[in-house]
């Protein structure tokens, strides 16, 4: 199944919100979520924001056996530099506009806000 960008940062977003180390939950959100994420899926003004991302989490050499330049970086990086991470794939996450997001119907356990007045009569009142 083809995920669209938008589901892959929500994913990578809940990825985050979990339990556990905080440099654990980054290499997760990264390796299982946006690895996938095509660039030219993105809107246009977070490409760069993307990319740089990217650059950055991928930036070290890998050192030990099994050990790729994600899992390098991120075992490199200080608690605040993990921190700064993790809150740049939010900040990317939230920046996406109301249309980037699903094109399906709206998923489970969501409300539809139903209007109590019609227009015209709430401009009455």
């Amino acid at each position: 199944m083809n995920r669209t960008a938008w589901e892959l940062f929500q994913d990578a977003t809940l990825s985050l919100a979990r339990s556990g180390a905080l440099k654990d939950r980054l290499n997760e959100a990264y390796q299982n979520h946006l690895a996938r994420v095509d660039e030219s899926d993105l809107p246009k003004e977070l490409r760069d924001d993307f990319r740089s991302f990217r650059e950055r989490i991928r930036r070290e050499p890998p050192l030990l056996r099994g050990e790729d330049p994600v899992k390098a970086t991120i075992r490199k990086m200080s608690n605040s530099e993990a921190e700064a991470a993790a809150t740049s794939i939010v900040r990317m996450f939230c920046s996406f506009q109301r249309s980037s997001g699903p094109s399906r119907s709206a998923p489970a356990g969501t409300a539809t806000v139903v209007p109590l007045y019609p227009e015209a009569r709430a401009a009455e009142g």
